[in-house]
This record gives structure tokens, C-alpha cells and sequence, in this order.
């Protein structure tokens, strides 16, 4: 068979526009990419076409595409958008021959769907204000506890803020503005739900104890009289009778309390307040302590009481005279002891130690001082002249030669002053009549028996010779 047979061509074509028909479908369905050529064989002849491109109007589904795909690359989060394919009976025939002759691709138009549910739900969660858990950490779950069981037993906010001690001191504004949003904002409702669902059962229960009296349970607490002295008793008969008015953390003890506190501010049904004072009628003790005119206390004076002081300062002055004048007196005596007046010794007393206190006696060549302890004793214990916790248990040794000179020898830890002169450890030096010994502050003065000690150089220049 020729190609150029015009019954063969005929049939072909014919064969051809049936085939384009039936197929065109699934070949859209399929997304196959052909040329003209390639779909109908080497032997149709090829049609002549434009390099040029054909601009042609946009159709509504790829405006729509086109808009959201712009708008899909500003949206963070998980795609909204969901991709549709045509079939090919859902096309006209006129959109069919314009799609079949777009020589790129056949591939249908894609058509993009905005899921309007999931669109509202970001843009309900973009919307919810940023405000909502402000005041949660300022507001405790038991704050709230204390508001709602505060405000059903009153039906007051004035009465709230008044009598309810809070962790934290709202004021009325706040706390109308948090009871607002615990009936009405859903979220905050929420939290504070679950927050208060979370307490410990003895919490709920020292706070439900807390709560506010009202108005009917005072009303039936008010109907004891106050000449009569209730027991729990009374109050335990009133909880059974009347189960529904209570709270149900009331116990009788606590309505004893109340009670009492009723008839201390006489609001009990057979009390009446007492009208006030008229006249100079006195009511209590604060009232006549207003009543009092501190400038007249002010103005009021004590003239014995003056004349007394006035006397008693004139006997002081003639005192500090008199002291003044015995002052030299009493320095002649001091001198006399300290060094001027020569002790009364004897003949077994070689010197003395003399103190403002105590005065030692020197009746041996050789004598320790320091601080006597229990398992140590010495021969001076300087503790009984004054403070000695600074004083070595052995500070010092005071010798007496054959020669009849005395010598000190430090053994403390601390100086020895004689005359001003410090004696460091381990050192010793001459002592002189009168010389001033000063040992961590105490001072003492170095008397010398000159007779008995003469005696003794009379007798060594005696055994010297032999």
C-alpha cells in the first residue's frame, strides 16, 4: 500500500479523528507527553506551526492558583492547599481543543483548593490575645479557691475584699476583674481549673474552713440569746436541723467562735448598741482618753517636786567641792604607799610585791610568779590582784644573791616592764627598791627590807675572808 493512495489517506484520517476522539482522555489522564508527529506515525504530514508563543487569557482556576501560590510562601506551618485533577469529561469540548493544542505538555490544570476549616483554626489561634495568662502567676489556685467559696456564701465582692484575707492584697478592682474571668474568659477558667484540681485534699479543706458566714447562717446563729451560755452541744443540734444553710466545713466549735464574736459587737437579736454618751457621761476608757486636753496636762507643774530636785542638786555641788578639796590630801597618801613610806618588815620578810590590791610577801631567796592553776601552784598568784588571763602559770622567778641584789627572770610568754623597761623571755634583769614591776597591766612596786638585807652582806664579807 502507497502512502500517497487518497482511499488509504482517507481511511486514516478517519481512522485518526476516531482514535483522537476515544483516546483524548485517557491521554490527558495519563499525562503522556507527545508531538503531533509521534501520536499519529511518520506518514501525517506535519502542520505548519509559530515559534511564537500564543498569549492567551488565563482561565479562573489558574488565577485562583496563581493567587494562592503567592500567598502559600507567607504561611509557616503545614500546607492548606490540596491539589485537584479534572477528568476529562468535566472539560468542555472547546477547553478540550485548547489544552490539545498547547504543544509543551498535556497536562491538565491543576486547581487549588483552600480548606476553609483549617484556614479559620490558625487564624482563631493568631487571634487569641497574648494577655490571657498575665495575672495566672499573681493568682494562686488557693486565692481562687478562697474567691469562689467566699463569693457563693456571700454574693458579694465588697464583702469578698473585705474579709478575705488573699496571699497577695488585691483590691476591689482586681478582684471583680478575676471573678469576670473565671465566669467569662474560657481559658483562664480553664487553667485556674486545673490548677485547683491539683491541690491537696487538706488544703481544700483549710481553705473551705476559712470561708465567709452568710447572712442566713448569721440570722440563726443571732437567735441564741446572749444572757444564755451555749455548749457545742447547742450547736451541734443546730447543724442537724438545719444541714442545707451551713457550709459544710462548719463544725460547732466554729460556730461557738462566731457566736461569741456576735455578741462581743452586739449583734445578736436580743442586743442592742448603746446609744452614745450625753453630757460628761463617761462610756469607756477611750472615749475619756479623748476627752482629755493634753495642753492643760502640759500646763500643770509640781512646785514641790521642784523645790526636792532644786535641794538635792545643791547637796551633789557641795559634795564635788569637798572631794575637790581632799584631792591632795588623798594623793599624800597614795604616795606614801606607793614608795615614800617605808613598810613595817620583819625579820623574816627579805621584800615585798606590793599591789593596788594584794600585797605578796618575799620570804625566801627564790619565788615563781604566774597564775595558779588546779594541777599547778606557785608562790605569787598574781590572778588576786586582778584580770590575769593574759599572764603566763609561770611568768617570772625573782632570785636573791649572796650579795644581797635581786633579780627578775622572765619565763612567760609575755614582756616584763620593770621601770618601763621591757624584760622579753628568757632575759633578766636587776631589781632596785621602789622599782615598778608591770606584768600584762598590773602594776606592783618592789620594796626592799634594806636592814635585813644589810645583815646578810655583813655576814657574806664575813664568810668571804675565811
Amino acid at each position: 500500500m502507497q502512502a500517497g493512495d487518497p482511499g488509504v489517506g482517507a481511511s486514516l484520517g478517519v481512522g485518526s479523528a476516531q482514535s483522537r476522539s476515544e483516546d483524548e482522555d485517557s491521554l490527558i489522564i495519563k499525562d503522556v507527553k507527545k508531538t503531533p508527529t509521534q501520536a499519529f506515525g511518520g506518514s501525517v504530514p506535519k502542520r505548519r506551526s509559530s515559534s511564537r508563543s500564543i498569549k492567551r487569557k488565563k482561565f479562573d482556576d489558574e488565577l485562583v492558583e496563581s493567587s494562592l501560590v503567592k500567598s502559600t510562601t507567607r504561611v509557616k506551618g503545614p500546607s492548606v492547599i490540596e491539589p485537584i485533577r479534572y477528568s476529562g469529561s468535566d472539560l468542555s469540548s472547546s477547553e478540550k481543543k485548547k489544552v490539545a493544542k498547547c504543544g509543551s505538555s498535556l497536562m491538565p490544570p491543576l486547581t487549588m483548593v483552600v480548606n476553609p476549616a483549617l484556614i479559620t483554626k490558625r487564624m482563631k489561634k493568631s487571634k487569641q490575645p497574648l494577655h490571657t495568662s498575665k495575672d495566672l502567676g499573681r493568682w494562686k489556685p488557693t486565692d481562687d479557691l478562697l474567691l469562689i467559696n467566699a463569693v457563693l456564701q456571700t454574693t458579694d465582692l465588697t464583702s469578698v475584699h473585705l474579709g478575705v484575707k488573699f496571699s497577695y492584697r488585691f483590691t476591689l478592682r482586681e478582684i471583680k476583674e478575676r471573678w469576670y474571668a473565671l465566669l467569662y474568659d474560657p481559658v483562664i477558667s480553664k487553667l485556674a481549673w486545673q490548677a485547683m484540681r491539683q491541690l491537696h485534699p487538706e488544703a481544700i479543706a483549710a481553705i473551705q474552713s476559712k470561708a465567709l458566714f452568710s447572712q442566713a447562717e448569721e440570722a440563726l446563729l443571732a437567735k441564741i440569746g446572749s444572757t444564755s451560755q451555749p455548749k457545742l452541744d447547742t450547736f451541734q443540734e443546730l447543724l442537724s436541723k438545719h444541714p442545707g444553710v451551713f457550709h459544710p466545713s462548719r463544725g460547732p466549735k466554729s460556730l461557738l467562735v462566731h457566736w461569741q464574736l456576735l455578741k462581743q459587737y452586739y449583734l445578736l437579736d436580743d442586743q442592742s448598741v448603746q446609744p452614745l454618751p450625753k453630757g460628761d457621761q463617761v462610756l469607756n476608757f477611750s472615749d475619756a482618753e479623748q476627752m482629755l486636753d493634753d495642753v492643760k496636762l502640759k500646763e500643770t507643774r509640781d512646785e514641790l517636786l521642784e523645790h526636792e530636785l532644786m535641794i538635792s542638786d545643791r547637796h551633789q555641788k557641795r559634795e564635788i567641792r569637798q572631794l575637790e578639796q581632799e584631792l591632795p590630801r588623798w594623793q599624800v597618801l597614795v604616795d606614801s604607799i606607793t614608795g615614800t613610806g617605808m613598810p613595817d618588815f620583819d625579820n623574816q620578810t627579805l621584800a615585798a610585791l606590793r599591789g593596788r590590791m594584794v600585797r605578796y610577801l618575799m620570804r625566801s631567796r627564790e619565788i615563781t610568779l604566774g597564775r595558779a592553776t588546779k594541777d599547778k601552784q606557785i608562790d605569787v598568784d598574781l590572778s588576786l590582784e586582778g584580770p590575769a588571763w593574759k599572764i603566763s602559770r609561770k611568768q617570772g622567778i625573782i632570785k636573791l644573791k649572796n650579795n644581797g641584789d635581786f633579780f627578775i627572770a622572765n619565763e612567760g610568754r609575755r614582756p616584763i616592764y620593770i621601770d618601763g623597761r621591757p624584760i622579753l623571755s628568757g632575759n633578766k634583769w636587776k631589781l632596785n627598791n621602789n622599782s615598778v614591776v608591770e606584768i600584762a597591766g598590773l602594776r606592783f612596786v618592789f620594796l626592799i627590807n634594806l636592814e635585813l638585807i644589810s645583815l646578810i652582806k655583813a655576814e657574806a664579807a664575813k664568810m668571804t675572808p675565811q
